[in-house]
């Protein structure tokens, strides 16, 4: 009987495709989950990451250690201000999806996106989520359903569910 070998980095199977979006992530400033979104970035390829309000510490050990040195070479800036780069993406033709469970949010899976898209996937705040002065700039807003009791689940794990969601949409 025949098993499989687990591959290494220079042996795996994939393609190197970049995506058209970019991560605004608002106010987020768990060292580990910004570790984690820095590696998801890398593995969904996205174009950059724009954080905003809170500039990461790049020298924190422990988010060196959940990025595995992905933070040194995925694309990021910071921004102070998430409102004027919304709008400034928008205007460049971006469609600005907010990661937020609210009153009138939409079961990610049901997210419309055509190949052709550029897309910005807002995170926001690990205890207090994206304010409802940028959920107003936002075309849609999106939910991931959860089946248990609590009602958040952790950011770099939704923005992780969220990215394979999006990018499954943006292949041809």
């Amino acid at each position: 009987m025949k098993t499989d070998s687990q591959l290494n980095h220079s042996q795996n199977k994939f393609s190197s495709k970049k995506f058209p979006v970019t991560l605004v992530l608002d106010q987020i400033s768990g060292e580990a989950n910004i570790g984690s979104i820095f590696r998801l970035s890398d593995a969904f390829h996205v174009e950059e990451i724009i954080f905003c309000g809170i500039e990461p510490n790049l020298n924190s050990n422990r988010l060196k250690r959940t990025s595995r040195s992905t933070h040194e070479y995925v694309e990021f800036q910071f921004q102070e201000d998430s409102e004027k780069i919304i709008q400034q993406k928008k205007e460049e033709g971006y469609k600005i999806i907010a990661l937020e469970i609210t009153e009138n949010s939409i079961p990610l899976q049901e997210l419309q996106i055509t190949p052709s898209e550029k897309i910005v996937l807002i995170a926001g705040h690990e205890n207090f989520g994206i304010s409802e002065n940028i959920l107003s700039f936002c075309d849609k807003v999106v939910h991931i359903n959860m089946f248990g009791n609590n009602s958040s689940m952790n950011v770099a794990q939704s923005v992780g569910i969220s990215l394979y969601e999006i990018t499954k949409s943006l292949i041809p």
